[in-house]
């Protein structure tokens, strides 16, 4: 069973998530609603955990295809549900960024099988009837 502590670390809205392991980071609202600004919002962190599920997919597989990864980078852009509460993620774009000696197909296919199969968050978002849509860009290495 998963773990996660939350405290509040001010007098508003900013709190530290930490899990058993002692990595931590910190959420917080917008000045505009009262908050400091001091960290994530709540559903910022899901479209990290997107990236971070996605990236440990795509990397484990262009390794097991000795693939040269020597940057990866991802740029997710998100779309909310307008004038609904709650407010739902319901439309996600996902860049994924290549650099090194790497297959572009490879690298395609490994995009599809993790957003499409394997990627615990994507099918969550998915089944609260989010389209997760994505690219892959490949360079090579700069010589």
């Amino acid at each position: 069973m998963a773990r996660i502590e939350i405290k509040r670390v001010d007098d508003l809205y900013a709190f530290e998530a930490t899990d058993t392991n002692g990595h931590s980071f910190r959420m917080d609202a917008a000045e505009t609603i009262g908050g400091h600004n001091s960290g994530f919002r709540p559903m910022q962190t899901i479209l990290a955990g997107l990236a971070g599920c996605g990236g440990i997919d795509i990397i484990s597989i262009l390794k097991k295809q000795k693939q040269e990864v020597k940057e990866f980078k991802m740029i997710i852009e998100g779309e909310r549900e307008e004038g609904k509460e709650p407010s739902l993620w319901k439309h996600i774009h996902i860049t994924f960024q290549f650099t090194g000696k790497v297959d572009a197909e490879k690298a395609s296919k490994a995009c599809a099988l993790s957003i499409d199969k394997y990627c615990s968050v994507a099918a969550t978002l998915r089944a609260a009837g989010c389209i997760i849509e994505w690219n892959s860009e490949v360079s090579p290495i700069n010589a």
